[in-house]
């Protein structure tokens, strides 16, 4: 007799506004995941560890651990929500509109001495470099340079303002990873030795 299987619960598009401030942006989205996968989220543990680079203490690095009880179907339902998240809301920017953002932003501050076909590999560079983005990311962070600044960005600094502009949407999907991995877990190393042992048991009694 086979067991039941649960069936998971219904898509939906998950809500998002790039311009709302990104701790409220968070509390919308988790609002939209389904129940099984909300309960695990706010089961979880968060620890704070020091993180050090060659020139000393850098800040504090936030490590997010899973409750010990996440099911095959919790883990499901995170593989499919941090697929929608990744394939939507994270997902990199087309390179076309990228290149055009970085143009209008560059067009800003004027660079001295480069000819036009040099200018165009340089904004190629910014390409390669800010294409893990999300379009709405970098959206942001040109528009926080345009009003903040007078000189010419760097690719760093543009990326800088990137990765705050997204981090938190990123912390999520590092979660949603690691319920994902737990429940890989859960299934290969949980009900197998009793099941094994279930099957195993019929023969031995047979043997004389």
């Amino acid at each position: 007799m086979s067991a039941a299987v649960m069936p998971l619960p219904e898509r939906s598009p998950l809500p998002f506004d790039p311009t709302m401030p990104s701790s409220d942006r968070c509390r919308l989205l988790e609002s939209a995941f389904p129940e099984p996968l909300r309960d695990v989220l706010a089961a979880g543990h968060l620890d704070h560890r020091p993180r050090f680079n060659e020139d000393g203490f850098e800040g504090l690095q936030e490590t997010w651990t899973p409750p010990a009880t996440v099911t095959v179907r919790q883990a499901a339902i995170a593989q499919r929500v941090l697929a929608d998240l990744e394939g939507s809301i994270l997902a990199p920017a087309e390179p076309d509109r990228l290149l055009g953002r970085v143009l209008a932003l560059l067009s800003h501050y004027p660079a001295k001495g480069l000819t036009p076909d040099v200018e165009q590999l340089v904004a190629l560079d910014w390409v390669d470099d800010l294409g893990e983005f999300p379009a709405w990311a970098i959206d942001q962070a040109a528009r926080s340079w345009r009003r903040s600044k007078k000189w010419r960005p760097s690719i760093a600094e543009i990326r800088a303002l990137c990765e705050e502009a997204c981090a938190k949407e990123r912390v999520l999907a590092g979660r949603l990873r690691t319920i994902v991995r737990a429940g890989h877990v859960a299934a290969t190393s949980g009900p197998v030795p009793g099941a094994l042992r279930t099957m195993r048991a019929p023969g031995l009694r047979r043997m004389p």
